[in-house]
């Protein structure tokens, strides 16, 4: 990227975010309500509580939020690379996929917390059920756009099934798999949110809820500005990551 293109992407940001807070401050003078506090109060309890309690619970769903990342990884894109190329997997994936993707994952929770209790475990395992099947789906597609002649060059010069997979199926299909943890990223933390607030003390979720209930809305604002970046900081971690792993996709 040129200095130039730099440059612009940083003026284009910055626009953004001047845009946003003085769309925030014109609403919240419009309100005029303490439960919609302006900027300047929310910036102000997001630097007074961050080094004591914001930060712990920051921390909390950040693990959760990489731990469940990883899981979907780990899980989808092996089942989705074996759809894509298996007709016979593909078949029996897929009446599976369309019967169970379109249910909100939200609503398996109040099982999920009877089965697993209100810990660690129950918070992943939702988070999980989210990206795994966007992973999945968006693995199994791009390996069916693979031209086959591809493969085949590559396997009349001698290449193992291994080397299909590492060399030409993996490489083609990580553009749309990071398109995928994106789009389910937004989902994922919406439902960890959820989930926090529900069951547990510990995550933003609770800690939301908490300024909530105790009418405490400048400490509210503060922990949603603290979700905001997280998720902010995900997402351009993930766009980060496909212009270093994927630089013939630029």
């Amino acid at each position: 990227m040129t200095r130039n293109r730099i440059s612009q992407a940083v003026f284009s940001y910055l626009l953004a975010f001047l845009f946003l807070l003085g769309l925030w401050w014109f609403l919240a003078w419009l309100i005029d309500n303490p439960g919609f506090p302006y900027p300047f109060t929310v910036a102000v309890a997001f630097i007074k509580l961050f080094p004591t309690s914001l930060w712990g619970h920051l921390c909390h769903s950040l693990r959760r939020v990489l731990v469940s990342l990883s899981l979907g990884l780990v899980v989808g894109l092996p089942l989705g690379f074996w759809a894509g190329r298996d007709p016979r997997a593909d078949a029996f994936l897929s009446p599976l996929i369309y019967l169970l993707y379109p249910v909100p994952k939200v609503a398996f929770l109040p099982v999920i917390l009877v089965l697993l209790g209100i810990g660690e475990a129950s918070k992943i395992l939702i988070v999980f059920l989210v990206v795994f099947s966007q992973i999945l789906i968006s693995s199994r597609d791009a390996v069916k756009k693979i031209p086959r002649e591809y493969i085949l060059a590559v396997s009349s010069l001698g290449a193992g099934r291994g080397d299909i997979y590492l060399h030409v199926i993996l490489p083609a299909c990580l553009p749309d798999i990071f398109t995928a943890l994106r789009i389910s990223l937004g989902s994922a933390i919406a439902v960890l949110f959820f989930s926090e607030s529900l069951a547990g003390n510990t995550g933003l979720g609770y800690f939301i809820f908490d300024g909530l209930f105790r009418a405490e809305y400048a400490a509210m604002g503060a922990g949603i500005l603290a979700l905001a970046l997280m998720g902010l900081g995900l997402y351009g971690l993930l766009h980060l990551l496909q212009r270093l792993l994927c630089p013939w996709s630029r």
